[in-house]
């Protein structure tokens, strides 16, 4: 350990106001951790932090850092001060994979709390942008003895770098009433067949899949990942009238009408004179927010279903991109629903993985050759229910609009004599 603590008075300043801090926490670290290697990476990582901020320079820079038969999942951090701060020179972060849905027992914490101890800083952040648990601070040598001891007890390294990025579920049917899907098993399903993917980067750059059991999108999936699976529901919205007339005879009319009703965007929704409510269900598109405020009086559907959205993501070469509808409605009922979604992805990835240029995300190569074209290539059929203004469609062209529609129909004809 250093002979003594680092002057840090910026640092300091971070502590001062009424919300934690993160200095407070690395200074626990330094002073009341009983392993003094663990002290010393504290007090030198805190010390260069300072010197950062005096400095206005970042003095991390990367490199290469793997476990054995792995390509990604390590963040190497080297210091280029290593010299005046050698029980942090090196600082590598693990990016481990969460269960489905964050779903932990205290003993899983527990044990991961210890190895990483023993083998690393005592850092842990739950949970990075990408969804993985974040062991931040270890050494060289001890990336692999750290992953061996986890990946004993059934823990696997996520995605860093040019590959499928760790997936996110949200906390789902468990504990939601609004749950559409078993976002579980989704989850489960996709990561578990593009591991490969995950382990070793050979793609233009990330890919992320997010799964969120309803429309008010819990994982933020529509902007932040390149396919976003989101629960609805195709039947009417339930409505339990005995408990709209308690919640109007709760909050009152005007609350209701000023909360709920006209902030419905479509209009859909309105308060007849004896306090019930009448639902437009043609125009509902689906928002939540009606539901979110009267959560026992209306809720989803029994259809219920996956909306899928491709090309989400933040600012990289263009500006942030939401997602964009490719399948309005799939059921995900059967192993066989699964397996066409799976082949979805991999149609998806393996057509992005040809197309797209280097450092280019998946959304970004749809804005470059156009939104038909990316459907044609990986042999998503065009639904009416895609389009709202013809006229304005991205996703037919426009001469060419009778011929899809023809298709959409015969499509529909084939299934309904397949159904009977």
């Amino acid at each position: 350990m250093a002979d003594q603590h680092h002057d840090t008075p910026m640092l300091d300043e971070l502590e001062n106001g009424p919300w934690p801090s993160f200095i407070s926490g690395i200074k626990r670290l330094r002073d009341k951790h009983d392993d003094t290697r663990i002290n010393g990476m504290a007090n030198d990582l805190l010390g260069q932090l300072e010197h950062s901020y005096e400095t206005r320079k970042g003095y991390w820079k990367g490199g290469t850092v793997s476990v054995f038969g792995y390509g990604s999942g390590i963040i190497p951090r080297f210091s280029e001060v290593g010299s005046s701060f050698p029980e942090s020179k090196e600082f590598h972060t693990l990016r481990v994979q969460p269960p489905a849905g964050n779903y932990y027992t205290t003993d899983m914490l527990r044990q991961l709390g210890d190895s990483w101890e023993k083998w690393g800083s005592g850092l842990v952040t739950f949970h990075g942008q990408t969804g993985n648990i974040m062991f931040i601070g270890t050494s060289t040598d001890n990336t692999q003895h750290f992953f061996d001891e986890i990946n004993e007890y059934g823990w696997d390294l996520g995605g860093a770098g040019p590959c499928v990025r760790t997936g996110m579920s949200c906390v789902g049917a468990a504990r939601c009433e609004m749950s559409g899907l078993d976002e579980m098993k989704i989850h489960r399903t996709l990561l578990n067949n593009f591991t490969d993917d995950v382990h070793r980067p050979a793609l233009p750059y990330k890919f992320k899949f997010k799964v969120s059991g309803c429309g008010n999108d819990c994982m933020n999936s529509i902007e932040r990942s390149d396919f976003a699976i989101i629960g609805t529901w195709r039947d009417d919205m339930k409505v339990d009238q005995e408990e709209v007339k308690k919640f109007v005879a709760r909050k009152g009319r005007e609350y209701v009408i000023d909360n709920v009703v006209t902030r419905c965007p479509t209009k859909a929704l309105s308060l007849k004179d004896d306090d019930t409510m009448d639902v437009d269900n043609r125009n509902c598109v689906r928002c939540m927010h009606c539901m979110n405020v009267m959560v026992k009086a209306l809720s989803p559907g029994d259809d219920k279903g996956a909306t899928i959205l491709i090309g989400g993501k933040r600012t990289l070469k263009i500006g942030d991109l939401m997602g964009t509808v490719v399948v309005p409605f799939m059921k995900l009922d059967t192993e066989e629903d699964y397996e066409k979604l799976t082949e979805m992805a991999e149609e998806t990835i393996d057509f992005w993985a040809e197309n797209g240029l280097e450092h280019e995300r998946c959304g970004e190569m749809v804005e470059r050759i156009g939104l038909v074209n990316f459907l044609e290539g990986v042999g998503i059929e065009v639904d009416p229910n895609m389009v709202n203004e013809p006229r304005q469609s991205s996703y037919v062209r426009m001469d060419g609009w009778d011929e899809e529609a023809e298709k959409w129909f015969n499509r529909k004809a084939e299934e309904k004599a397949a159904a009977s």
